[in-house]
């Protein structure tokens, strides 16, 4: 197949070569369970989970005690909220998030509604960016955890991240955040945080593998499990163990520490590229903060233009999306560009553009002088 140019990291990115290569040994020869206590083929399995693990603290600077291994972030936040919900059970309970989070967390906040919890949705101004007065001041006596992302999916935004957790330290509130998007794009630290969920697909590594961060060593609750049967990963998720696909989350993870700040600078002045070359069509405007967001991401509103006929264009050359991967195909405007004010038409006209590995100078001409074209193209008809 002719694939058009990828300009769509933010949805996946593809499992580099030193992943797949790390993963083969562990689909044959070293086939085995890692709950396998008895003999070589289980322990050769645990101990490669146990150098994964230590490669993903390594890379958020937590303790590999701490990482407990999931099969995606979508589970790694059902099982932090879920299982904090749990945890209080009997208890009135308040959570405080914000309307531009994703959908894994929006709708996990909308079933525990359903179970009587109260949550709060704080609001964002034209840029994404949420108010910490805001926040602070929507603190109840019965408020039990504040769940906030790191940055954001669609436009790349990064919240203030060591302000939440001292205000959530402040109040004695668990702090949950969605670290999808950040983990090895930019530098992130478990400081003041209790609970953080992060995925291999995201960062070169395989699908189907994830991770949650449990704070150790202090008094507030930790989830309850979800799942249940084996008591596997400290009691928090039981299962079988993915060994291979684990395996290529531990080598994605190394191989960001090494390559992720040259490689975040070389994809800010790609970015920069594209996005001034873009800006120079009318009635373009760029949908969130310009300063504090992800070096990689630009997410761009195109006035006068159709949608669905826009996005369906563009992707015959070039593939992007006009908001979250898992929610792309609906037909309604993305509830973060909502959010923050765009028309309804307008977010519906927008494109998500997230750059990566494979990106060069010429994929940015390319995409510049395509859209250019498709633009053109579609306010003449």
């Amino acid at each position: 197949m002719n694939y058009p140019e990828y300009l769509d990291y933010n949805a996946t990115t593809p499992s580099e070569e030193e992943v797949i290569t790390a993963m083969i040994p562990y689909l044959g020869t070293h086939f085995g369970n890692a709950s396998s206590k008895n003999h070589p083929y289980g322990w050769m399995a645990e101990q490669a989970v146990e150098e994964a693990r230590a490669s993903l603290a390594g890379l958020i600077g937590a303790q590999a005690k701490e990482i407990i291994f999931t099969s995606g972030a979508t589970e790694s936040l059902n099982l932090a909220i879920r299982g904090v919900f749990e945890r209080y059970q009997g208890q009135k309970q308040h959570y405080i998030t914000c309307q531009t989070e994703h959908k894994a967390v929006l709708d996990t906040f909308a079933q525990l509604e359903q179970s009587g919890a109260e949550v709060t949705y704080l609001p964002v101004n034209s840029a994404g960016e949420i108010d910490l007065n805001e926040l602070e001041s929507q603190v109840r006596d019965y408020t039990k955890m504040i769940c906030l992302m790191w940055a954001n999916n669609e436009t790349g935004l990064i919240h203030p991240i060591t302000e939440i957790a001292q205000l959530a330290e402040k109040h004695q509130l668990i702090f949950l955040t969605d670290a999808v998007q950040a983990v090895g794009k930019i530098p992130v630290h478990i400081h003041g945080i209790h609970l953080m969920a992060f995925s291999a697909h995201k960062l070169y590594g395989p699908k189907g593998v994830g991770a949650l961060y449990i704070r150790h060593n202090h008094p507030l609750p930790k989830p309850m499990a979800q799942i249940y049967g084996g008591g596997h990963e400290k009691g928090f998720r039981s299962g079988t163990l993915n060994v291979p696909a684990i395996v290529g989350f531990g080598k994605a993870a190394q191989l960001r520490v090494h390559e992720m700040d040259e490689e975040g600078h070389r994809l800010k002045i790609l970015r920069d590229q594209l996005e001034t070359a873009l800006l120079e069509i009318s009635g373009v405007n760029c949908n969130g903060s310009v300063t504090h967001r992800l070096p990689h991401v630009s997410n761009l509103s195109f006035y006068g233009v159709e949608g669905e006929e826009l996005l369906l264009k563009v992707n015959q050359r070039v593939a992007v999306s006009s908001g979250s991967a898992c929610s792309s195909i609906s037909p309604k405007p993305s509830h973060v560009l909502q959010a923050m004010g765009l028309p309804a038409d307008l977010g519906r006209a927008s494109i998500r553009f997230s750059l990566g590995k494979s990106t060069r100078a010429e994929s940015v001409e390319h995409t510049a002088s395509w859209v250019k074209s498709v633009i053109e193209q579609l306010r003449q008809t």
